[in-house]
């Protein structure tokens, strides 16, 4: 059964139901489109509702004295390591006061301080307090809980439990539909002019991630098997601070918010000694690739007789449950009284600060295929995510996306048909092998010699099948995504941002300063492509 048995029609189809994919439904079903959204869960099952921090914004009236658009803007440029795009930071930064306006006009309803203005948190990289928050260190699930709301009265169909498998295209290359599979594994097809893709990270790389089990970088293989380029894609920023439970912790970790390190607490090891101290100027609120990349060096000398993780004290934060409710639950079943000994926490895969090729409006290069969220690169987070950005750009670039949609549409741009498509064939990794190996030689601190190990595994691993069921597709997935950023991470003979070569342990700004673009062979394996294709956003 590789051809499709049945299909449905829309003028935009959304893949995935997180901040991006819901902002930027609601926003064309606004704008008169008639949309479909897929997601291979429920409708909860993203990433987002597991984004504790908050949403960094800089309101009018609403902010420290001397914040500015531009103060945030340059927070973005330094964590970005020299790699983002000043533009489109620029543009999304600037578009974060209305987007968060229309998103408490959806209900979300965010913390309010004395005087009923809205509460604000710091996090590493900030200078200044200017992250909002939800329910104390619950933002994301508000988000999620508003969006779901404001998409539940019927006008933005869901199809739950369906996964995404490959693009259907016309002759000419240009996108008009997507092939699924529904939750029996019958492909079906869904015919859209626009498709875009909101499907999030791809966390399950590695065997401990803070992301759910659905982040298996579906949107990324997918928009590279559309002929779609991606960039970035060795800049997988690690959080400093999971909640540790164990040696040998696979599957998602619970997240301790760096909000917690906002507040006050600070990183000590075994010993009691404080492990940013010396290292950054702003210490435990240094960029997260600073922090994440300090505890690991830490770990390795084995302080106290611990090299597996360190401890957040957190004991001086007054009122922590009621500050911090989804972190005081995850310690209390865990065991650990944050306010009488600190917290265990080790470093944990966490965000894809590249993926696939976008500008700020949601568009790549090929025509009828649209990217927002963690799945795109517009260039806002270059080699290194300043924290609480990601709920933002999905905001805004979500917004911006589905008008971009309707201009297309109106325009006459994109193109309805009835293109052919069939289950695709497509490499396939053991699962298990992959993530042993990504999360022993690809994650903080690589060199030649381990990158080139993670490649022969995947070379004895993998196999050509045909992708007819929902673990293929991931499978496949996570085996493009790998070979993607092994094969940038070996070329990129620098440290910087989310990257750390330990074999070339200094930033190189005259051989390096720039982004590295990854398109697929007609065989369907990764390769680096000309640079310069990177702002044309084409193979």
């Amino acid at each position: 059964m590789n051809t499709p048995l049945w299909e449905a029609r829309a003028d935009l189809v959304v893949v995935g139901t997180g901040v991006a994919g819901l902002t930027a439904a609601l926003r064309a079903r606004e704008l008169g489109l008639r949309v479909l959204v897929v997601t291979k869960g429920d409708q909860p099952d993203g990433n987002t509702r597991w984004a504790q921090g908050g949403v960094a914004v800089v309101l009018p009236g609403e902010h420290d004295e001397g914040d500015t658009v531009d103060a945030h803007v340059r927070d973005t440029l330094t964590a970005g390591a020299g790699l983002c795009d000043e533009t489109a930071v620029n543009a999304i930064i600037a578009g974060g006061p209305a987007a968060v306006q229309r998103l408490r006009e959806r209900g979300a309803v965010f913390d309010a301080a004395r005087g009923g203005r809205l509460a604000r948190t710091r996090e590493g990289g900030h200078s200044a307090f200017r992250v909002v928050h939800a329910g104390g260190d619950a933002t994301g699930a508000e988000v999620e809980r508003a969006l779901l709301a404001a998409a539940s009265d019927g006008r933005v169909p869901v199809l739950e439990r369906h996964i995404a498998v490959d693009a259907v295209r016309t002759a000419l290359g240009q996108v008009c539909g997507l092939l699924v599979l529904d939750p029996h594994g019958v492909p079906g097809v869904l015919t859209a002019p626009a498709v875009l893709l909101a499907s999030g990270g791809l966390g399950q790389l590695y065997q401990a991630t803070s992301n759910p089990e659905v982040a298996t970088g579906d949107g990324l293989a997918l928009a590279l098997r559309a002929g779609a380029v991606a960039a970035d894609v060795e800049f997988v920023q690690f959080h400093p601070t999971v909640l540790y439970t164990g040696r040998g912790a696979r599957g998602r970790c619970p997240l301790v918010t760096e909000a917690v390190r906002g507040e006050g607490a600070v990183l000590v090891d075994a010993n009691g000694a404080r492990v940013m101290r010396g290292v950054h100027p702003l210490e435990d609120l240094a960029p997260r690739d600073v922090v994440a990349a300090a505890i690991t060096r830490h770990m390795a000398g084995a302080p106290g007789g611990v090299d597996d993780h360190v401890f957040l004290d957190a004991t001086g934060i007054s009122d922590f449950a009621r500050r911090f409710p989804t972190v005081h639950a995850a310690c209390a079943a865990a065991g650990v009284d944050p306010s009488a000994r600190p917290i265990p926490v080790a470093p944990a895969a966490h965000f894809a600060c590249g993926g696939v090729v976008s500008d700020v409006d949601g568009r790549t290069g090929v025509t009828g295929l649209y990217a927002a969220g963690e799945v795109a690169r517009t260039g806002l987070h270059g080699a290194n995510r300043l924290a609480s950005n990601s709920l933002l750009e999905g905001l805004v670039v979500g917004t911006r996306a589905a008008e971009a949609v309707a201009s297309d549409l109106a325009l006459g741009v994109l193109t309805r048909c009835t293109g052919t498509a069939e289950l695709p064939v497509a490499p396939v990794a053991d699962r298990d092998s992959l993530q042993r190996v990504m999360s022993r030689y690809g994650a903080i601190g690589r060199d030649a010699e381990g990158l080139a190990v993670i490649g022969s595994v995947l070379d004895l691993s993998t196999a050509d099948r045909r992708l007819d069921t929902r673990e293929l597709v991931e499978d496949a997935a996570l085996t493009v995504a790998a070979r993607a950023l092994i094969a940038a991470a070996a070329e990129r003979t620098e440290s910087r941002g989310c990257h750390v070569r330990t074999d070339h342990t200094a930033r190189d700004d005259a051989g390096w300063r720039r982004s590295q673009v990854v398109r697929l062979t007609p065989s369907g394996q990764p390769v680096l492509a000309d640079a310069a294709t990177a702002s044309r956003g084409v193979a």
